[in-house]
């Protein structure tokens, strides 16, 4: 073997080695820098010692040594491995910090999701309570036969201004779940002939307030019962005929439309057409008609006011239905907004309504007489929710606490409070644990008598957390009386039934 190939192996080996030196010399001030070593950074140390007296070893015999064929070949060798072994850790160690960075950044998303979560839960709370007030107040109001005309007409644009202010925080609330991916769909049982009916009144009024020209046409094949998320459904559909109603001047037209499109099984594909003989779009807005946060022709917001949530609301929600949504449209000759979703139907029929006259037959819908103890911290809310039970001949007590109320519970008689209406958020004791100190006494009424949440705690978490506490029903802040009322009436016979 020729000793310039000989001698080239060991200079070539002694090079390759001065590269792996310097190379771990960068490797290891890179992980001081990236890691936090302490003890174990002389340990990092010993590594270019050795490969220190390597490359020694090396140059001593191509120096002063005779290396044959096999020396020279286990140098050069030797150099080689401690390249590539050197480059695998390298890969190894870039991989585990990569991971690392990426989890760090995972926890840091987490926590920033969970302060965001917090600061809205918080901020839903703190705008709902004022707003339960005012619309509340607003209600109780509107009662008095002896109204002004002109007082009636200012009062019911405030209860018109609130419910407006509460489609924006639902709106915010519900995009902001929906961006955090923490939004899921209910699948539960829902009349969808009720759901219509009931946007339908509320489009149908604003239309006449405005001068409008309200149709709803329902096809004949729809079915009774569906199973899905009928609040988000209603919400979606409520935002279009919303925005359809308001940006159409009178005279002018609303035509809300409702179809079967598909039917296999029980998968069903419903198409809602909302046309309006409104303002129109321009083309060139369209693109970012549906983007949240933004708010098309600066000109028509000024005259109309909108928040730019609503449609890009109404999108994600019947993308998750697993549908979508579609516009056509010109400027100055209106708008037809086109919703699909698929659903499933439940195959269950609506119940013949009863006869004219017999609607209180039996004391099944008459809640005059019964006694409820109202849960709530804040003296003003507690006095409209008493006001509202008074409307229907309903008495009350009321516990300003938690503690309060599982005292005042315990030290009456079965039987003395057909309902218990729940704040959550509570000094002393919150409302989800007096709930399950309630269900867990020894008494016949205790695991029957129906607890409902009526609190400015809105989100899913806020009525999962409810139902799991031992609550029959979940209402949010500003309470609805028509949903209050159709609750005691489904719960309380239902309770007497079992308690008796």
């Amino acid at each position: 073997m020729p000793d310039w190939l000989v001698y080239g192996m060991v200079y070539a080996g002694s090079a390759l080695m001065v590269y792996n030196i310097f190379s771990y010399i960068r490797y290891e001030l890179r992980l001081i820098k990236d890691s936090n070593w302490k003890k174990e950074r002389q340990l990092l140390h010993v590594p270019i010692l050795l490969l220190v007296m390597f490359l020694l070893g090396y140059l001593a015999v191509g120096i002063f040594g005779h290396p044959d064929i096999i020396v020279s070949g286990i140098l050069f060798g030797g150099s080689i491995f401690v390249f590539i072994i050197f480059n695998v850790l390298q890969r190894i160690t870039n991989r585990i910090q990569k991971n690392e960075r990426l989890e760090a950044d995972l926890r840091v998303a987490r926590e920033s999701s969970r302060v965001k979560s917090t600061f809205l839960s918080s901020m839903s709370h703190e705008m709902r309570t004022p707003l339960n007030a005012i619309m509340g107040l607003d209600a109780l109001a509107l009662q008095n036969p002896d109204l002004p005309a002109e007082t009636r007409t200012q009062l019911e644009k405030v209860g018109d201004s609130a419910r407006h202010l509460l489609d924006m925080i639902n709106n915010i609330l519900d995009m902001s779940s929906i961006e955090a991916g923490s939004l899921t769909l209910k699948e539960e049982e829902f009349s969808l002939r009720k759901t219509l009916e009931l946007a339908g009144i509320i489009t149908k009024n604003r239309c006449e307030e405005k001068g409008l020209t309200y149709e709803s046409r329902f096809a004949d094949d729809l079915d009774d019962y569906y199973v899905g998320d009928e609040t988000m459904l209603k919400h979606a559909l409520l935002n279009v005929l919303g925005n359809a109603v308001k940006f159409t001047p009178a005279p002018g037209s609303v035509t809300f439309t409702v179809e079967q499109t598909v039917s296999q099984g029980p998968d069903r594909e419903l198409r809602f057409t909302i046309a309006d003989t409104g303002v129109g779009i321009d083309k060139n807005l369209m693109p970012n008609l549906f983007t949240p946060f933004t708010i098309g022709d600066a000109s028509n917001t000024n005259r109309f006011s909108g928040s730019g949530l609503g449609l890009a609301l109404s999108k994600r929600v019947t993308e998750m239905m697993g549908g979508g949504i579609a516009v056509e449209s010109k400027k100055g000759q209106g708008s037809t907004f086109t919703l699909t979703v698929r659903l499933k139907a439940s195959g269950r029929k609506e119940e013949k309504a009863p006869e004219p006259g017999t609607e209180n037959a039996g004391g099944e819908t008459n809640l005059a007489g019964l006694k409820v103890l109202i849960v709530e911290d804040i003296d003003l809310n507690a006095e409209i929710v008493a006001d509202l039970l008074d409307l229907e001949g309903i008495s009350s007590d009321r516990a300003e606490n938690g503690s309060v109320a599982v005292d005042m519970f315990t030290r009456s008689k079965p039987g003395t409070y057909d309902a218990i209406l729940m704040d959550l958020r509570m000094p002393v004791m919150d409302g989800l644990d007096a709930t399950r100190i309630i269900r867990d006494q020894n008494r016949p009424d205790a695991k029957t008598i129906p607890i409902l949440a009526l609190t400015a705690n809105a989100f899913d978490e806020d009525v999962r957390n409810s139902l799991e506490a031992g609550m029959n029903a979940h209402m949010a802040k500003p309470v609805d009386p028509d949903v209050l009322f159709d609750n005691l009436r489904h719960l309380v016979p239902e309770h007497k039934e079992k308690h008796d």
